[in-house]
């Protein structure tokens, strides 16, 4: 039976690449969690100190010891260390373009039904912070193409991306420029599982979209405000080569667990953005006409659909 090479290994993925587990490692990031739970990450280093107001963290005392454990400082504060997670990573990691939230990115895995191997395309990648889940969910046997069309914003992207995943990853091809000229450009029409767009204007990419997609591809859009959701809808429906788009939002609401006070939060996280997912029709395909009449005056006094 052939095995694959270790992460990080000649001819392996980058380390991370498939998570690392094991005893903590050089070049580790660490998550130290405080008794008031505020958080630090460190990178670990033979014989570096952290050092905090209630005294400093050896990083020897992290080295070769497993994830869970508790470190104090030369002061005796407890700090609970273990390895960030993608949501901790996301969250704290240098922004270009504002990063889509993990609520958000979980749930565009799961719309866009990304799986092993598949062949996704991506625009804008921001930050990388959903490029980052994508990969996971597509991994090595996969293949992900980014759009950006901000250098700067790419640069990022791509520094966050290499960073999280312990270097380049062997899955990824980020390009610099916009989707709707690069994309027809490119030979990846008619082969591509899965798109993602987000982006200003999602419906300028639909036409390039619909080419590279495969019949039964699911394309999910990622937008702020309900001027663009109304247009990225009508877009598709106009298109005719999109099933009946679905739209959504994910709110977060966390609790709050101290005895018998159980209740929620007074803070959540709430409106992010809207999600709308949609699949490709076969070429030729047409959708039977919608049942469901518009309320009067939704399209205003120049409709005239049935």
């Amino acid at each position: 039976m052939s095995t694959l090479p270790a992460p990080g290994a000649p001819g392996g993925p980058p380390a991370g690449a498939r998570g690392r587990r094991g005893p903590f490692q050089e070049n580790d990031r660490v998550q130290l969690t405080g008794p008031k739970g505020r958080v630090h990450t460190i990178t670990l280093s033979p014989g570096a100190r952290f050092h905090t107001s209630k005294g400093a963290v050896e990083h020897d005392d992290l080295l070769g010891r497993p994830e869970g454990i508790v470190v104090r400082t030369a002061g005796g504060t407890p700090y609970l260390a273990l390895r960030p997670l993608l949501a901790d990573y996301v969250l704290g990691m240098p922004r270009g373009a504002t990063i889509v939230y993990p609520k958000d990115s979980a749930a565009i895995v799961g719309l866009a039904d990304v799986f092993p191997g598949a062949r996704v395309v991506e625009a804008g990648a921001g930050s990388g912070a959903l490029s980052c889940a994508l990969l996971r969910a597509v991994g090595d046997a996969g293949r992900l193409w980014s759009y950006e069309r901000r250098e700067d914003f790419a640069a990022v992207a791509r520094s966050n991306v290499e960073v999280f995943f312990g270097g380049p990853h062997p899955a990824w091809t980020l390009s610099v420029g916009d989707l709707a000229t690069l994309l027809p450009q490119s030979d990846l029409q008619g082969t591509v599982d899965r798109a993602v767009l987000d982006l200003l204007a999602p419906w300028d990419c639909v036409p390039a979209v619909a080419d590279a997609l495969v019949p039964g591809g699911v394309l999910v859009c990622y937008v702020a405000t309900t001027t663009q959701l109304s247009r990225t809808v009508e877009t598709l429906r106009t298109d005719g080569r999109w099933t009946e788009p679905l739209a959504q939002e994910t709110l977060v609401r966390g609790w709050h667990l101290e005895g018998l006070a159980v209740r929620p939060e007074h803070r959540m996280i709430g409106h992010t953005g809207f999600l709308v997912a949609t699949r490709r029709l076969a070429p030729g395909t047409v959708l039977p006409p919608r049942r469901t009449r518009p309320s009067k005056g939704a399209y205003g006094p120049d409709y005239s659909g049935p």
